[in-house]
């Protein structure tokens, strides 16, 4: 049975982040501007530092330079932090302009003191989990963030494949977050395209991370984000 019924979802609310990892960085500006002005919500930085996850991405001066465009549309910089020991680079994260810092659980020993790190830098503290992690995990934390990502791929790449199992562990997180009565967003990163954005969106996912789907493809950024909009409202 389902916790979160399709009829319970406005799916007009639902909000895109579209990942830069899958943007062209010698149009990284444009490329991050065509997709603020086709309104989207959030735009989504995965940091990889090559130990945590097989690959390395961009690093503090590409945070920096995106920020200001994303702040002068109103939209948020939401951080994905993808590397061991996170805490020693949260001030950094910060000064640079994130509005959202994601943890994994795998990552942080002492989670709680990292998420109340995140929000002692006056930012908003996300918590994620890999495929296999159990959402027994995040029991403890779950009333002390504003955020809880969900990987439905393993993370390192981009481009891979949405994990079919993911939908039901979404749903089962949702009603968690509904149980403790919590506002925090529920996003979901990983094979997300527009023939399963309103599934999954369904499932419970208010936040939908995607970057080839958006930034890809023979058409335009604004035609793709449009897609998206129509796929979840159909």
């Amino acid at each position: 049975m389902d916790l979160v019924p399709k009829s319970q979802i406005d799916m007009n609310k639902v909000k895109l982040a579209p990942s830069i990892l899958a943007a062209d960085f010698a149009r990284l500006g444009e490329q991050v501007t065509a997709a603020l002005e086709a309104g989207v919500d959030y735009i989504h930085v995965d940091v990889m530092d090559g130990h945590f996850v097989p690959s390395i991405s961009f690093a503090l001066p590409v945070l920096r330079a995106v920020a200001p465009i994303v702040h002068q549309y109103n939209a948020v910089v939401d951080v994905h932090l993808m590397i061991e020991q996170p805490d020693r680079y949260l001030e950094e994260f910060a000064r640079c302009g994130a509005d959202i810092l994601t943890v994994h659980v795998e990552t942080c020993p002492h989670l709680h003191r990292t998420i109340q790190a995140i929000r002692e830098l006056g930012l908003r503290p996300g918590v994620t989990l890999n495929p296999a992690t159990p959402l027994s995990s995040l029991e403890e934390i779950l009333p002390d963030v504003d955020l809880v990502l969900i990987m439905s791929v393993n993370p390192g790449y981009g481009g891979q494949s949405y994990i079919p199992a993911s939908t039901d562990k979404i749903r089962r997180l949702r009603g968690m977050l509904e149980a403790i009565g919590s506002t925090a967003d529920l996003e979901v990163d990983g094979g997300i395209k527009g023939f399963n954005a309103a599934q999954v969106a369904a499932a419970g996912a208010n936040v939908l991370v995607s970057g080839s789907a958006i930034f890809g493809g023979p058409n335009s950024i604004a035609e793709n984000i449009a897609a998206f909009r129509r796929a979840l409202r159909q």
